[in-house]
């Protein structure tokens, strides 16, 4: 952070006695401050959502059985004909690519990045952005068939029925619903971070126009 101040203020060479600017560069630092904190916590949540939705997919792929079809009754999951895993891998993907653009939208502060700094704080988010709304239309467009069922679906049919070891469809049914409101939540702090770096890249663009406009004499004067 005290690189970051101090760069702001080498950039704009603020002026001791210009209060106009400074307030500009200080409004500046707490948009840019705001941005990074809400990249951060999108960074976390989706975190949590490929977490969430990668275990959920290796505790089918641990407990589903390749049954023949006079056998599909020992079976703990339907057969595949009448199961789709999409939905789940959908946020898996989707998540992971809000994981990914938020990493990059961070590093941007590097200062081998800095040229780059702003249109990566501004792009990052948007398919952030995205990449959730995908994940969550795919989701839910796939999990309202009345023909197979998903994950979450089955899980939390049968979360009632209590087993010795896993799958646990209790503990897969929350957590399944937790990482589905949380890809939910992602929306709107994609969104939420997507208008700060808007808005950070428009201010940063006046205060740079006018700090140049100071150091650019009148041609009445000159």
């Amino acid at each position: 952070m005290y690189g970051l101040k101090t760069t702001i203020v080498s950039d704009y060479e603020v002026d001791s006695q210009d209060t106009y600017l400074q307030s500009h560069v200080g409004l500046l630092r707490r948009i840019n401050a705001a941005r990074a904190a809400t990249t951060l916590l999108a960074l976390l949540m989706g975190l949590v959502v490929v977490g969430v939705a990668a275990n959920s997919i290796q505790v089918y792929n641990a407990t589903h059985l390749s049954l023949s079809a006079n056998m599909a009754w020992l079976s703990l999951w339907p057969s595949s004909d009448a199961f789709d895993s999409r939905p789940t891998i959908a946020l898996v993907v989707g998540a992971s690519l809000v994981v990914l653009c938020n990493v990059v939208a961070l590093s941007s502060h590097h200062p081998k990045l800095a040229r780059a700094h702003t249109p990566l704080t501004f792009v990052a988010p948007f398919v952030g952005l995205v990449a959730a709304i995908i994940a969550i239309a795919f989701f839910y467009a796939i999990n309202r068939s009345t023909t197979a069922d998903t994950l979450l679906s089955w899980s939390c049919r049968w979360r009632n029925v209590t087993l010795s070891g896993r799958p646990h469809f209790a503990t897969l049914c929350r957590t399944s619903h937790a990482g589905v409101y949380l890809a939910i939540l992602l929306i709107p702090v994609e969104a939420a971070a997507l208008g700060l770096a808007g808005w950070q890249l428009k201010l940063r663009r006046f205060v740079l126009a006018y700090s140049q406009a100071r150091k650019t004499p009148s041609p009445a004067l000159s």
